[in-house]
């Protein structure tokens, strides 16, 4: 038949979340250049044509009939590398998720093409036709008259199967682009630059200028300023930023544009870093002895580890220790991969690495839009870069040489991708990726993860601690206010205990800034009704709706629903709605009218919906154009500003009081980071923390600054009742909007688990939030002890289970989500 003329087949990853990958034929005329890594048109079903990645070339026929062929090879080059498909192949297994889903996750949109994926015309194509082929023209032609074709209708327009090549052609030439690209709205940031025309080179040439300028000495002052920065070779490729040079003259918009009207100089706008300003390299920053003393430890941890926890309380400058091993990783001639929990919320350190490193650094986060995203993908194949900083999914970029692996922050729950899948936890995909690469790894933070710190108290990892902060500037001092007492006492000021105040009064007083945190946003969490106690609800989901003041909208934060405020009771027709609680619209609203002279700004993400937004609120604040800032957990990560000194933290029973195993873990970590950012230069700061329980076990070990003796406490706790490090878990979530379906569903998925599990296998039972966006969900955990066989038999009999449903009609609707090793 006609598969038999394929002596080759391509195993092929689908974006798609497909049990399984698919085998194609290779024609005799792709033979040569269909090979591993590199992306394929092919067919899959009857119509839907995608862009699949060729994983390995074999020579066996498969045993069923029909074998398509793959349509076209996309790449010249292969775009992905083996040592990353051994990574997303460990990925898929680990975490119960299929290879396309890693795929999906992994590669950049604009590397995925399908039958559905939009085209529409560049917005920088002048409708020049000259350059295009026949076939391009066609598509250029239909896009000018209907704005955007599916990929399904260009090949019905060109007549053709295989239309990728043709689209490739037309991208690379910048006549089309993919709608998505275009909906995040990026618009790539712009700066004016000056050079000297080329014809005033010559020092005759340069004489006639001053000549020229002899009665204008304030152009002649701009021009020696130019010189003088070509002399000191400070120009790229003979321009100079406008901003620079104004400064340096100290002339005006007015002084250089008579020098552009007269031809001496010429005036352009070019295309800039967006993340960052382009930063001159910098060096020599002095090491304390406690860090030189850190960075041996390292150094001499890695003689018997691959890895290494760096335990350094905020303020102790773990960046300048990765700075050092940066260096040494560098001139042995190796990649580095420093990794961050939000990159939005790390500007600083950000800055730091550029103008250490200048900018042979690329950044790689989901801010980018999608062209950018392929660009430092396509540097990295071609090894124009050697440090890559990145948000967890840079896990995935093709590195050639990685050397060493620096995960900032490594406690934070950012690092756990939740949806969709993989469900993976990039510290730990960060330490299996080092071992393909040989390369070494080094988890930093003030607080560490309980299973990071497990594994470096049983000598799996080297721990090297740093016990003071850089310059010996103390730790802020902690205060309690017992805000049950104040109650009590009638000395609370709405939500404000009288120790805040009166804190906050002294500090503004001595022309500091102060920070108030608040895990909550939106300015209250419900309201109810005073009479018959109705709390107004999400209509999809299992929650109550936050009141947004200053969209003046009751919100659900989980499916995006908002109606108008209720006038009335739609219960009892009462009209007294009063607001319970409070988040951070509602504190900044308060600090507004309690400190009028002093300007307030928010942080959540509420507030900032742009990296833009957060490096500007970043930027007004360090410059003291808010003397106080209301957040989130935004406040606490990777921040370091020198005028705070005092940080309030509104209600630390929020953190505390929640059903979570992590529960105590994350409050101690999160407080203990809020913390951090105060009192980090010359004065010693504050910390007033507001609760109803100043006896909380963490709250007592965070006054001691003894993480060590609460880590004891808590493991405790954990081995008692089998929670991690001493087990592991695998949660599965059944969804479906038909409830009696889902209780069938989860009776079923339980009698198979547990035929084989028993008791380590916990449920069906509703999770706290049992619906969302009109689904209904079961839960079931699996609690299971650390043998590697059990593990391997438990995910094995998890697929087994997922197949037997998917062949049930009553069951095969239920969507399963699984999560190994929920965080």
């Amino acid at each position: 038949m006609f598969e038999e003329e394929y002596r080759l087949f391509a195993e092929v990853i689908l974006p798609l979340a497909a049990p399984r990958n698919y085998t194609y034929g290779i024609p005799a005329d792709m033979e040569a250049v269909a090979t591993p890594g590199k992306r394929v048109e092919i067919q899959f079903g009857q119509k839907k044509i995608y862009a699949g990645l060729i994983k390995r070339v074999h020579t066996v026929k498969p045993e069923y009939p029909g074998i398509k062929p793959i349509l076209s090879v996309l790449d010249e080059k292969p775009v992905v590398l083996p040592l990353q498909m051994q990574t997303w192949e460990w990925i898929s297994s680990y975490y119960l998720c299929t290879e396309g889903e890693v795929l999906s996750a992994a590669l950049p949109a604009g590397f995925r093409l399908e039958s559905e994926t939009t085209i529409v015309l560049h917005p920088a194509f002048q409708h020049d036709y000259s350059q295009l082929s026949d076939k391009e023209y066609m598509v250029a032609e239909a896009l000018s008259l209907q704005h955007e074709l599916k990929v399904s209708e260009v090949q019905r327009i060109l007549g053709l199967r295989s239309v990728y090549p043709v689209l490739h052609a037309l991208m690379k030439k910048e006549v089309v682009v993919l709608k998505e690209q275009l909906v995040e709205k990026y618009k790539p940031r712009q700066a004016s630059f000056v050079r000297l025309h080329p014809r005033f080179e010559s020092k005759e040439a340069m004489q006639e200028v001053f000549d020229l300028l002899r009665r204008a000495p304030r152009q002649e002052a701009l021009l020696m300023s130019f010189l003088h920065f070509r002399q000191l070779g400070l120009l790229q490729s003979g321009w100079l930023r406008k901003r620079e040079l104004l400064q340096k003259a100290g002339a005006g918009e007015s002084q250089l544009l008579a020098l552009v009207e007269k031809d001496i100089f010429q005036l352009e706008k070019k295309v800039v870093d967006r993340v960052l300003e382009e930063e001159e390299e910098t060096s020599g920053f002095q090491l304390s002895m406690a860090q030189e003393a850190a960075l041996a430890a390292v150094r001499a941890a890695f003689g018997k580890q691959e890895t290494v926890l760096l335990h350094g309380i905020t303020g102790s400058g773990k960046t300048n220790i990765y700075l050092k091993l940066m260096e040494e990783t560098l001139e042995a001639g190796r990649q580095v991969l420093m990794m961050v929990p939000e990159i939005s919320l790390t500007t600083q350190i950000i800055n730091r690495l550029k103008r250490h490193f200048g900018n042979s650094i690329g950044i790689y986060h989901s801010k980018f839009n999608q062209q950018e995203r392929v660009e430092i993908w396509n540097k990295l194949l071609s090894k124009e870069y050697k440090i890559v900083l990145g948000a967890r999914s840079a896990l995935f970029l093709p590195f050639q040489n990685l050397g060493l692996i620096l995960v900032d922050e490594e406690h934070d729950t950012s690092y756990k991708q939740q949806e969709p899948a993989p469900r993976y936890h990039a510290r730990d995909a960060a330490i299996y990726l080092a071992t393909q690469h040989q390369a070494r790894v080094v988890l930093g933070t003030a607080t560490p993860s309980f299973e990071s710190y497990q594994n470096a108290v049983q000598g799996k990892y080297g721990l090297v601690e740093l016990k003071e902060r850089f310059g010996n500037q103390d730790l802020p001092e902690i205060i309690l206010a017992d805000v049950k007492e104040e109650r009590r006492k009638k000395t609370m000021h709405s939500h404000f205990s009288s120790v805040l105040l009166q804190a906050m009064e002294q500090t503004l007083a001595g022309q500091h800034q102060v920070i108030l945190f608040q895990n909550r946003r939106g300015y209250a969490p419900f309201t109810e009704c005073a009479l018959c106690s109705f709390i107004p609800q999400c209509p999809n989901c299992d929650v109550n709706l936050t009141y947004h003041k200053f969209h003046h909208e009751l919100r659900c934060h989980l499916c995006g629903y908002h109606q108008q405020p209720l006038r009335k009771c739609p219960a009892c027709g009462s009209p007294q709605l009063e607001i319970q609680g409070f988040g951070t619209e509602k504190i900044e609203d308060e600090i507004q009218l309690l400190f009028r002279d002093h300007p307030v700004a928010r942080m959540d993400t509420d507030s900032i919906r742009t990296k833009q937004g957060h490096n500007k609120l970043i930027h007004d604040f360090e410059a003291e154009k808010y003397h106080i800032l209301v957040g989130t957990q935004m406040v606490a990560k990777g921040l370091d500003f020198s005028k705070v000194t005092l940080v309030g933290v509104m209600s630390a029973d929020q953190l505390l009081n929640n059903g979570n195993f992590r529960a105590n873990e994350r409050g101690y970590q999160l407080l203990e980071q809020v913390r951090g950012r105060a009192g980090r230069k010359t004065v010693k700061g504050q910390v007033v923390i507001q609760t109803q329980n100043p006896k909380y076990p963490v709250l007592e070990y965070l006054l001691c600054d003894d993480y060590a003796s609460f880590f004891e406490s808590e493991m405790k706790h954990r081995h008692q009742f089998h929670y991690p490090p001493y087990t592991r878990l695998i949660q599965i979530t059944l969804k479906n909007k038909d409830k009696k379906r889902l209780d069938q569903a989860g009776v079923f998925f339980a009698h198979e688990l547990k035929a084989l599990l028993g008791s380590r296998v916990m449920g069906p039972a509703e999770p706290a939030i049992s619906k969302v966006r009109n689904f209904h969900l079961l839960q079931l955990l699996l609690k299971l002890e650390k043998a590697p066989h059990l593990l391997k038999e438990s995910k094995q009999r998890i697929g087994d289970t997922l197949f037997k449903m998917s062949s049930q009609y009553d069951l095969r609707n239920t969507e399963v989500e699984i999560d190994v090793d929920p965080y």
